[in-house]
C-alpha cells in the first residue's frame, strides 16, 4: 500500500507555482495517472485546485471528469464524515480512506461554489449540478446522501448572486423524482427554522420590508429563493406508486464486506433504513406540511405574500395533512384589507366550505371589499366568481342579500361598463335566489322608522320584509335611506331602499349594458322560467372586449342619422327653459348673412 500523501509548506508552494504551468493536456495526464494507480494519489489535491470558479471552464471540466470517475468507485468504502472513526492510528488503510473522505468533502464544496458562482456559464453549471446529484445518489452506500443535498440547497438559499438558472435546472431535471422532492421539503424546513432562529430572535431581528441593513437584504433574498424552490416542487397528485421514479433506487444499497456475517447484518440494516417509494408516499404529506408551515411563519415581503396567496387554494391546501392549520394565516390576511384580502378570499372560502372552518365576520369583511377599485384589480375575475358563490346559499339572511344587491347597484354608477355587466349578472342571480328581496325592484312608497336599524334587525330575526314595511309610516319619496358609507350590512338600511340605480342603466351609453339590464325586467321569482347568469362570462370584460364584440356583430339596420325625423332646430326648447327659437328664415338670409338662421328672443317672464 502506498504511503499516506502529505503536503508540507514547500510542496504547497510548488503546487501553486505549477498550477500556472499546467496545460489542458497535462490535466488529462494527471487524471489518467490518478485512475490507474494509487501511486499517483498526490495528483488528487492538484486536480482539486482546478475545480474553482476562477479557473477556465475547460480546466474545471477536465479536472471534474477525472475526480468524479475516481470518487465514484471509492465512495462506498469511505467512512462517514459525520462519524469520525476513533483509534485509527494503527490502521493505515483507514487513515487513507479518512483522508479521501476529507478530499471528497473539499470537492463537494468546490462544486457547490462553482454552481452558485456568477462567473460560470450555464453549460458548466448544468454539468456541475449533474455531478453533485450523482454524488448524492452513490455517496451514501446506496441511500440518498441527504447531507450533501442539504449543503447544496443551503448554498443556493444563502447565495448573494442570482441562482434562477440553477433552480430551473434542478426543477427540470430532478424534481420529477420522489425522493428528491421528499428531501427538498426536509431541507427547506431546516433552512427556514434556522433562519427564523438566527435572524428573527433577540437583537438580531431582521426587518424584511426595510431597505437598509445587511440582514434585511439577506433576509429578503433568502425568502425569495426559498419561495422559488418550494413553489416549484410538483405536488403528490395521485397515489399510484408505479407512476413515481426514484433518484436512488432501493436496490442500490448493497455494500460488500470482508466478513460474510457482517455483510448480511449491514445489508439488513440498510434495508430497514432505506426509503422506498411506498414509504415516501406515506411520509410526503407531513413533510410537505412542515415545510410550508415553516415557510409561512417567516415575515414574507409583500410580493412573495401575494404570490403565495395566489397558489394556496390549488397547490398547497389540498395536500396539507391538516388544512385548518392555515386558518390563522388566512384570517390575518383577510383582515388586512385591499388586494391582499381579495387574494386570501379563495383559500379562506375553501377552508369554510370543505374543511368546516367557522369565520363569523366573513360576510362583513366581504361587504367591505366592494369598492370601485376592485373592478380594476388584477385578480377581479376570481374574486367575482367567488363572490357569486358566497352569495349562493339559500340560508343567507334577507338583510344581507339586500345589502349586497344595493351596494353593487350603487357601484354601477361609478365604474366602467365592464363592471356594470358583472353587477347586473350578480344582482340578477341574487334576485332569483332570494325572492324576499324582490321588494327592492319596485317600491313606490319607501318606509322609514325612528330607528334606522330596526327594519334590518327585525328581518335578521326572521320577520318578513313586507310585514316590517306595513308597520312603518310613509316618508317623502325621493329619499334613499341606504347608507353607502356603512361597513356593517345590517346597519346599511338596504331593505328600506330600492334598486333605482339599475333603472339608470337602462339608458346607459354602452349598448351591452342597456341590453343586459333588460333581463331584470322578467319576474325572477318564477324560478322555472328563468335561469342564473354565469358570472364567468363577464368577469374578464374590458373596453377592448366590449368594443371587439360590438364590431363582430352583423348590423341588420345601420343608423344613418341620430334622429328618425329631420330636426328643425339645433336645440330643443326643453334644453333651455325660458328661451324660444324662431324657425322662420329665407334664402335671402342664408345667402346674405353668415349668422345662424334662427333668432333668439328673450321671453319676458310674467
Amino acid at each position: 500500500m502506498a504511503s499516506l500523501p502529505s503536503l508540507n509548506q514547500s510542496e504547497k508552494k510548488k503546487k501553486k507555482k505549477n498550477e500556472k504551468n499546467h496545460k489542458l493536456s497535462d490535466l488529462k495526464t494527471l487524471g489518467l495517472q490518478l485512475l490507474s494507480s494509487r501511486a499517483h494519489i498526490n495528483n488528487l489535491p492538484l486536480l482539486l485546485t482546478f475545480v474553482s470558479p476562477s479557473k477556465p471552464p475547460q480546466y474545471v471540466l477536465e479536472a471534474l471528469l477525472s475526480l468524479q470517475s475516481f470518487f465514484i468507485t471509492v465512495l462506498p468504502s469511505l467512512p462517514s464524515s459525520s462519524k469520525p472513526a476513533a483509534d485509527v492510528q494503527d490502521d493505515a488503510e483507514l487513515i487513507y480512506r479518512t483522508w479521501l473522505r476529507s478530499k471528497f468533502d473539499e470537492l463537494v464544496k468546490s462544486l457547490i461554489d462553482v454552481a452558485v458562482s456568477s462567473e460560470c456559464d450555464d453549460t458548466l453549471k448544468e454539468i456541475v449540478l449533474d455531478a453533485i446529484m450523482e454524488f448524492v445518489k452513490v455517496g451514501n452506500k446506496g441511500k440518498f446522501h441527504s447531507a450533501v443535498y442539504h449543503r447544496f440547497l443551503q448554498s443556493i438559499a444563502h447565495s448573494s448572486t442570482p441562482v434562477n438558472t440553477l433552480i430551473a435546472l434542478l426543477v427540470k431535471k430532478y424534481f420529477n423524482h420522489l425522493d428528491v422532492r421528499y428531501f427538498t421539503y426536509i431541507s427547506i424546513e431546516k433552512l427556514t427554522r434556522t433562519f427564523e432562529a438566527e435572524y428573527m430572535s433577540g437583537d438580531r431581528s431582521v426587518r424584511i420590508n426595510a431597505d437598509d441593513g445587511d440582514h434585511s437584504r439577506e433576509g429578503v433574498e433568502f425568502i425569495h429563493i426559498v419561495h422559488s424552490i418550494i413553489s416549484s416542487i410538483p405536488p403528490l397528485e395521485n397515489s399510484n406508486q408505479s407512476d413515481y421514479t426514484m433518484w436512488v433506487e432501493s436496490g442500490d444499497n448493497k455494500v460488500l464486506s470482508d466478513n460474510q456475517e457482517a455483510k448480511q447484518l449491514k445489508m439488513r440494516k440498510n434495508d430497514e433504513e432505506v426509503l422506498t417509494a411506498s414509504k415516501i408516499v406515506r411520509k410526503m404529506k407531513p413533510k410537505f406540511t412542515k415545510a410550508w408551515i415553516s415557510f409561512l411563519r417567516l415575515p414574507l415581503p409583500i410580493d412573495v405574500y401575494k404570490e403565495v396567496l395566489v397558489i394556496l387554494d390549488q397547490e398547497v391546501i389540498p395536500y396539507l395533512s391538516n388544512p385548518i392549520i392555515l386558518c390563522d394565516f388566512l384570517t390575518k390576511s383577510y383582515d388586512m384589507g385591499g388586494v391582499v384580502s381579495v387574494m386570501a378570499l379563495s383559500s379562506l372560502f375553501l377552508l369554510m366550505t370543505k374543511y368546516g372552518l367557522e369565520y363569523p365576520n366573513f360576510y362583513e369583511k366581504l361587504y367591505a371589499l366592494l369598492v370601485p377599485s376592485i373592478f380594476m384589480a388584477k385578480h377581479r375575475a376570481k374574486f367575482f366568481q367567488l363572490l357569486d358563490s358566497c352569495l349562493k346559499s339559500p340560508l343567507l339572511p334577507a338583510y344581507l342579500a339586500a345589502a349586497f344587491a344595493k351596494k353593487l347597484s350603487r357601484l354601477s354608477l361609478v365604474i366602467p361598463p365592464s363592471g356594470s355587466l358583472i353587477i347586473i349578472a350578480l344582482i340578477h342571480n341574487l334576485l332569483r335566489r332570494h325572492p324576499s328581496i324582490n321588494c327592492l325592484v319596485h317600491r313606490e312608497n319607501v318606509s322609514e322608522s325612528k330607528n334606522d336599524d330596526s327594519t334590518s334587525k327585525e328581518v335578521a330575526k326572521g320577520t318578513d320584509a313586507s310585514e316590517v314595511e306595513a308597520d312603518t309610516p310613509n316618508m317623502k319619496p325621493g329619499i334613499d335611506r341606504f347608507n353607502y358609507e356603512e361597513t356593517d350590512p345590517i346597519k346599511s338600511s338596504a331593505l328600506r331602499s330600492s334598486l333605482w340605480e339599475i333603472d339608470c342603466l337602462r339608458h346607459h351609453y354602452c349598448p351591452p349594458v342597456s341590453r343586459l339590464v333588460l333581463s331584470l325586467e322578467n319576474d325572477l321569482t318564477v324560478r322555472s322560467k328563468t335561469t342564473e347568469i354565469d358570472v364567468k362570462d363577464f368577469v374578464a370584460g374590458s373596453y377592448v372586449t366590449i368594443l371587439g364584440q360590438e364590431l363582430k356583430k352583423k348590423m341588420k339596420r345601420v343608423p344613418l342619422a341620430f334622429y328618425q325625423a329631420i330636426p328643425t332646430s339645433l336645440f330643443s326648447e326643453f334644453d333651455f327653459p325660458g328661451w324660444s327659437f324662431n324657425h322662420e328664415h329665407s334664402e335671402k338670409n342664408i345667402e346674405g348673412s353668415d349668422h345662424l338662421p334662427a333668432k333668439r328672443q328673450r321671453v319676458e317672464s310674467s
